[in-house]
């Protein structure tokens, strides 16, 4: 990542509380063929969360420390806040003397812009303006949040109006939070009166329905964007008697991850 600061966009989008299980099944099984595409082999990685719930994963990705590879070892970081002792930083990882990755690319000319979905993100007391703050630029209404039905819709339209008023030189981090798999996901499968894994999954088949545009804005600005989409954590739905996260289940731990290049109009 250190060659890609200053001559790339960078995205990171986080779809909130989405299983790893759920993600690789809909890709496998052609149920999200936008995603499918842009996903390295067309399938998602499997990795392991740094926390089980939302505010703890995000303080820790805007750190440096992304979801880990299931696989045994030590797996060099793609960016990393600067502390004595690291042993995941290696040549290629670009280390910044910030406490977080917003702070940093800002420091590197870059503007930072959030678009926050679930409760954490929604500015309405302090703890909910935390992790907005690091940002130049911060948006959250209802209609981003968990009970809007199409609160990525929402967010992609205030995204194009972000892009539209920024200089067409500067480079961009764009954050984006979704919460459409949180729950409550019921209104994504119809007829359905709770929560439940299979509407978590219809929940994924909304967000695919979307995801094509926004790549195809943050792609329109004649500059190549590299790409991180993950999850934060994952949720239960009965799981050994656990139901929603912050619990130290497989469920919880094991998230979908994906990063690659989108080229300029892509």
């Amino acid at each position: 990542m250190r060659s890609l600061i200053g001559s790339h966009d960078i995205l990171l989008v986080t779809l909130d509380t989405l299983r790893y299980d759920v993600a690789a099944e809909l890709a496998a099984t052609g149920r999200t063929p936008h995603l499918s595409r842009v996903l390295p082999g067309g399938r998602w990685e499997r990795r392991h969360s740094p926390a089980s719930f939302t505010y703890a994963a995000h303080h820790a990705f805007f750190a440096g420390f992304l979801p880990t590879p299931d696989s045994p070892g030590d797996h060099e970081r793609l960016y990393a806040a600067a502390f004595p002792g690291s042993t995941t930083s290696g040549p290629d990882t670009w280390v910044f003397d910030a406490p977080d990755l917003p702070t940093a690319l800002a420091g590197a000319g870059y503007h930072t812009l959030c678009l926050g979905g679930v409760g954490f993100f929604n500015q309405r007391g302090a703890l909910g303006r935390v992790l907005p703050g690091l940002f130049a630029e911060a948006h959250w209404e209802p209609e981003f949040g968990v009970t809007a039905p199409d609160c990525l819709g929402a967010q992609l339209r205030r995204l194009e109006a972000s892009l539209g008023a920024l200089p067409a030189g500067q480079p961009l981090f764009t954050f984006l939070n979704v919460a459409a798999l949180h729950q409550p996901n019921r209104h994504y499968l119809p007829g359905a009166a709770t929560d439940s894994r299979d509407s978590h999954a219809a929940a994924l088949e909304y967000v695919d329905s979307r995801i094509d545009r926004l790549f195809q804005l943050v792609s329109g600005r004649d500059r190549p964007v590299f790409t991180i989409v993950c999850a934060d954590h994952g949720t239960a739905y009965g799981e050994d008697g656990h139901t929603g996260h912050r619990v130290g289940h497989e469920v919880v731990w094991t998230v979908p991850y994906a990063q690659f290049v989108l080229t300029p109009g892509a």
